[in-house]
């Protein structure tokens, strides 16, 4: 499979769509030298950025099933690639809209669109990554309905002790972010007692630890695994 080039034809102009439910998939442009480093480390960066471009086609699949099962929007918030050509990438893999990720550590880039979702709106969010090969449409409408149901938070545990998931859910009014900087709270993406070290197998423990001290009881979804490593894709055969 060849890395595509940035798509020079979109779906076109599409209105913009603001329900109350919204899935973000972050992804990254799959063009070699811009993969994960410990994956192009040992495959080159040619055979990253093609593991990469299929891991991201199938994230989408899978998100495009579940947010038309429960007409949710599809976001697409990338790095790596302009803002117009993200555009047309995103779209044409059938994202809704899309974003940029911003600079910044992970936990700020995963706040920013959580801040971006309570200003328009939404009221039941998932944000998940671009690097699940085990991702399925049930895994996300699962999220969902755990959502709707009252859950105000939701987390796919990762084998390496991260998540693949987070999912977040406002019962009252939006229009406010629930990241107050006066307060620093709710401290997911920052830490409880300090930063939470991302890429570490320590990311669910202090995360669950931080949503205890902000009395957010967690909704834990199954275990699955991310694609960080060559050794990784024996589970994607």
């Amino acid at each position: 499979m060849s890395v595509p080039a940035p798509p020079r034809a979109g779906r076109g102009d599409l209105p913009v769509r603001h329900p109350e439910r919204r899935l973000v998939m972050l992804a990254r442009w799959p063009a070699p030298g811009r993969c994960k480093r410990r994956l192009a480390a040992e495959l080159g960066d040619p055979r990253a950025a093609r593991v990469q471009a299929r891991l991201t086609d199938h994230g989408l699949a899978a998100s495009r099933q579940a947010c038309g099962a429960v007409a949710a929007e599809l976001l697409l918030a990338t790095s790596g690639i302009g803002a117009a050509a993200a555009r047309r990438w995103g779209l044409s893999l059938g994202a809704d809209r899309v974003v940029p990720q911003g600079t910044g550590s992970l936990g700020l880039r995963l706040q920013r669109q959580v801040v971006r979702a309570r200003r328009e709106g939404v009221r039941h969010l998932l944000l998940i990554g671009s690097d699940l090969p085990e991702l399925a449409a049930a895994d996300l409408l699962h999220a969902f309905h755990a959502l709707a149901h009252g859950a105000p938070l939701v987390l796919g545990p990762a084998l390496d002790g991260g998540y693949w998931l987070i999912g977040l859910g406002w019962p009252g009014p939006a229009g406010c972010p629930p990241f107050d900087a006066s307060v620093g709270a709710p401290r997911l993406f920052a830490g409880a007692v300090g930063p939470i070290p991302w890429g570490s197998d320590a990311v669910l423990r202090q995360t669950l630890a931080a949503a205890d001290r902000e009395a957010m009881a967690a909704t834990l979804l199954a275990v699955r695994s991310d694609l960080d490593r060559p050794a990784d894709l024996e589970r994607w055969r």
